[in-house]
């Protein structure tokens, strides 16, 4: 998020004006001195409306004029950066609606600082929509243990303190003491912390894989089928006496690593072309092997053993490549 500050370009998301000033106003005016862009959204005009505020923050309403000197005292001077989610208004998934809003802003990072689970969630969710990484606001006494990010905003405390007064109708400022309606008290520090947020991407928001990669994917993939179809051709006819047992060591460890190849390619690759590859490489030179050579010698005699090699990696390529998509578990945040 401050990597650089100049070109980043940074989407803060909370529950309604205010919040911005009291939970990240020191992070807005650092960005903004260092020439970032940032846009700021909130899930609601006035605090409690449709999402709840900062925890003793109350419910005051918040005019445009309050919100325009909060804007300026913290350095932006555009104010169609600062705006409502439309979702509150049309009714609308603030997922898609904050997607939406990321590309728009062709956002750098996401900050989560909004209290309302429902919201912050939306934005994690957006934000691995997006493929952006997404800080959630935190701190040391609400996230006990876990790794926080902290930035000092000492240089920019008097932006912060000043976008802080421009609120007088939601609290009561005090030197650097915030007074709540409902009695509570906000120290304002020079430090703002935040939590790396994880967002990935699920497979059906991945970028569709390429034709060529296709093609190369499919032809290492039959070059590896081949491979275990020649080692385990040789090696399936191998056996070990255990007192009066034979037991099938080569036919066991040839199976394993037949099916081991198979399924894996599905599970990583999730490409079934990928693993048809394989299968058709892999069978196809068990069949070659089985053949009988000019000088009359057979890799694949008749018997079990023979037989089980030449059936069983068909059945389970068959199987592995017939068998449904699971789709992944949603991320919690």
């Amino acid at each position: 998020m401050l990597r650089s500050g100049n070109g980043e370009r940074v989407v803060f998301v909370l529950d309604a004006p205010g919040d911005e000033s009291l939970l990240t106003g020191g992070t807005i005016a650092r960005l903004l001195a260092a020439g970032a862009e940032v846009t700021v959204l909130f899930g609601a005009a006035t605090p409690g409306e449709s999402a709840p505020a900062a925890p003793g923050s109350g419910a005051a309403s918040v005019g445009a004029a309050a919100v325009a000197a909060a804007r300026t005292a913290l350095g932006e001077n555009d104010p169609t950066r600062w705006r409502v989610l439309a979702a509150t208004e049309q009714g609308a998934e603030p997922r898609e609606t904050l997607v939406e809003a990321f590309a728009l802003a062709d956002a750098t990072a996401v900050v989560a600082a909004a209290v309302d689970s429902d919201l912050r969630q939306a934005v994690v969710d957006a934000a691995g929509a997006h493929r952006v990484q997404v800080f959630l606001r935190s701190s040391v006494t609400a996230a006990p243990g876990a790794r926080l990010t902290a930035i000092d905003v000492t240089d920019h405390l008097d932006r912060k303190l000043a976008a802080l007064a421009a609120y007088s109708g939601r609290w009561q400022l005090t030197d650097k003491v915030v007074r709540h309606g409902d009695g509570t008290e906000t120290l304002v520090t020079g430090t703002e912390t935040y939590a790396r947020g994880t967002a990935p991407a699920g497979p059906a928001e991945l970028e569709p894989p390429t034709v060529g990669s296709r093609v190369l994917a499919a032809l290492m993939a039959f070059a590896a089928g081949s491979l275990f179809g020649v080692l385990g051709t040789v090696a399936h006819q191998t056996t070990v006496d255990v007192g009066p047992l034979t037991v099938p060591v080569g036919l066991v460890l040839a199976l394993l690593a037949s099916g081991t190849l198979l399924l894996g390619l599905r599970l990583v690759v999730r490409d079934r072309l990928v693993v048809l590859a394989a299968g058709i490489g892999l069978l196809g030179t068990v069949f070659l092997l089985s053949l009988r050579s000019t000088g009359g010698s057979v890799l694949v005699p008749a018997g079990v053993l023979g037989t089980v090699w030449t059936m069983a990696p068909a059945l389970f390529a068959a199987l592995v490549i017939a068998w449904p998509r699971i789709p992944a578990r949603r991320p919690n945040a």
